[in-house]
């Protein structure tokens, strides 16, 4: 008769494996390893009237429906980065009353409708647009260098949708 080994035994056996994990917990933007840095995504600006004003750049997230399906949106990633492409030069991304804000409900509504078409409805969870820069097609001023050390420059950074979703893990302490 083969020994079993001690993994197996705990595998089988839930109640001496000890408490079990609380898998219903949400946290915000996705379970841990679900969470899919996509590439930085270009649309151009274009008001009602198709007249181009500029240009946002988005930074994305994909957050899959599992840990598997985030090892999918990572090979499927160049197709999704193309489909895309392909919505934001079709559609508007702008509001309808502002051609210079950039419609973030829908933009991540579209995107994530795109994803689940190539990758399926169970696999993709939400698309979230983590920062948005816009860059007018004809600048007001000629930009200026900036350090980090300017406080005022640094207030035009805009901040990151997802960084005030991650979940702070407890500090380690120095011995």
């Amino acid at each position: 008769m083969r020994r079993m080994s001690p993994l197996l035994i705990l595998a089988a056996t839930p109640a001496l494996a000890g408490p079990a994990a609380d898998t219903t917990a949400i946290v915000p933007g996705g379970q841990p390893g679900t969470n899919v840095e996509m590439p930085y995504l270009m649309a151009p600006m274009n008001d009602a009237d198709g007249k181009l004003h500029g240009y946002a750049y988005l930074s994305l997230r994909l957050t899959a429906g599992s840990a598997a399906a985030a090892l999918d949106v990572r090979n499927q990633l160049a197709f999704i980065q193309d489909a895309w492409v392909r919505d934001v030069n079709a559609s508007p991304v702008a509001t309808a009353d502002d051609a210079t804000k950039v419609d973030i409900p829908g933009v991540e509504t579209r995107l994530a409708a795109d994803a689940k078409k190539i990758l399926g409805a169970a696999k993709v969870a939400m698309v979230t647009v983590c920062t948005v820069q816009v860059s007018d097609l004809h600048a007001k001023q000629t930009p200026a260098m900036a350090d980090s050390t300017d406080a005022t420059a640094l207030k035009i950074i805009p901040k990151s949708r997802c960084e005030a979703e991650k979940v702070s893990s407890p500090e380690k302490s120095s011995k």
